[in-house]
């Protein structure tokens, strides 16, 4: 671990075909905005804008003043490529429609 009163901290984010995973030891009381720009992240994956990606905790989302605890894995979501409802619909009418094929 790092030096007193650092805590470490894991930065993730995920494109479709990779997981870039960092590590990152940062004084106790940064903010999640403080942890992604010592995390480096940005020069990995430049289409982050960290201003305005959603970020979350394990899955909760949370604002960039948020306070990480030690071991806490801080993840930036990207868009959405498809609308969930319509990928929805769109499988419904498909099986309906091989229903009535089928049947």
């Amino acid at each position: 671990m790092g030096e007193a009163g650092e805590i470490a901290v894991e930065v993730v984010y995920a494109v479709p075909d990779a997981c870039s995973v960092i590590l990152v030891h940062v004084p106790a009381g940064a903010s999640v905005a403080d942890v992604i720009a010592l995390s480096g992240i940005v020069s990995v994956h430049p289409e982050i804008d960290p201003a305005s990606s959603p970020v979350g905790i394990f899955g909760l989302r949370v604002n960039l003043s948020t306070q990480p605890a030690a071991g806490d894995r801080i993840e930036i979501y990207r868009p959405l490529i498809a609308d969930p409802k319509q990928s929805r619909r769109a499988r419904g009418a498909s099986k309906q429609a091989a229903k009535k094929t089928s049947g």
